[in-house]
């Protein structure tokens, strides 16, 4: 990248916002027609500027019936959405997690300081996603639109902690607006890239966050986190969210079953657990009789493993050795880091 790339790329968001001075925003045409790259980007903050300026053309018009709470984010969902590039089964998940929170998003406006989830307000929400977000992004080429962190010699729990912690501070000193265009701008870059488009090259195996994982995987953990925060978010600003189109909950509760199989490894009591409407797994040991039998609803066994519920909360069915069933329901509320 040259130098120039770099200074129009960082002066995109403040750009779409019509907030550069003079000198600086003239800088912008001529680049833009130059570079595809940039030109994309500044589409995709454009875009996410008419939505955070309200409803576009298309949507219902406020005194259509449309009044508040969830009626509200039902005309907010209607409303033209980003583009995003085509992308493989794998990364369409997260495609629609980010036009759902990009929807959602209209309706902070005016309530970026909502208390939302542990000590973070609407804005410090987005900004842990644009951290969590990274790390799948420099992996994959991306460049990063926060300064980096001193993380040398940190575990990578310590490393999350510090960075996420790095990246809202980070951002509450900038709009909300800005924070969302970076988010927005970054999640749009990871749709663009050849791994989320091409299943073979999303099959190989990277480290991230702690867990090895296929690429393919990776993006469906992308979505998972966005539509859990953007749930959070909903539920701080009073209005409902929808869980995930049904095949794409499913590709999330298949790989938090995965994983949750192997955190309990082969020698756990055995417990069948049933999520409802899909399939049945075997947890723990394979060399002994099943001991209990565990049922969850699929958006309640996420919400679960998202750490929404306490494993003394789920609402579930179970029979059989409470101690085993016990253990699963702890197990899979351990997996939790958002």
């Amino acid at each position: 990248m040259t130098a120039e790339h770099d200074d129009v790329r960082d002066l995109l968001a403040a750009w779409a916002f019509g907030a550069l001075p003079p000198d600086e925003r003239k800088k912008i045409p001529p680049h833009l027609a130059d570079c595809e790259t940039c030109a994309a980007e500044a589409e995709l903050l454009r875009e996410t500027v008419r939505l955070l300026d309200g409803a576009a053309p298309d949507a219902p018009e406020p005194n259509g019936g449309v009044t508040s709470g969830t009626s509200v984010l039902s005309a907010a969902l209607t409303a033209r959405r980003p583009a995003v590039p085509h992308v493989a089964a794998h990364a369409a998940p997260y495609a629609a997690a980010v036009s759902g929170l990009t929807a959602l998003l209209v309706e902070a406006e005016g309530r970026w300081g909502t208390p939302v989830v542990h000590d973070w307000d609407v804005q410090a929400t987005v900004a842990h996603l644009l951290a969590a977000d990274e790390h799948l992004a420099l992996l994959l080429g991306l460049d990063s639109r926060v300064p980096p962190s001193r993380t040398e010699g940190a575990d990578w729990v310590a490393a999350w902690n510090l960075r996420t912690a790095d990246v809202i501070a980070h951002e509450h000193g900038r709009s909300p607006r800005e924070t969302v265009a970076a988010w927005s701008a970054q999640a749009h870059a990871l749709l663009g890239t050849p791994e989320a488009r091409d299943p073979v090259l999303a099959a190989r195996a990277e480290t991230v966050m702690g867990a090895r994982l296929p690429v393919a995987d990776h993006f469906v953990v992308r979505a998972f986190e966005t539509w859990i925060h953007t749930d959070d978010i909903g539920r701080a600003l009073g209005l409902s969210v929808s869980p995930p189109p049904e095949e794409h909950l499913w590709q999330q509760v298949r790989l938090a079953v995965r994983i949750l199989g192997a955190a309990l490894g082969p020698t756990e009591p055995p417990v069948l657990l049933a999520v409802t409407g899909g399939d049945e797994w075997v947890l723990g040991s394979e060399d002994e009789p099943v001991r209990a039998e565990l049922a969850l609803d699929p958006v309640d066994f996420c919400l679960l493993v998202g750490g929404r519920y306490s494993p003394r909360e789920v609402p579930r069915g179970e029979s059989g050795d409470a101690g085993a069933v016990r253990n699963v329901l702890e197990r899979a509320a351990s997996l939790a880091w958002l």
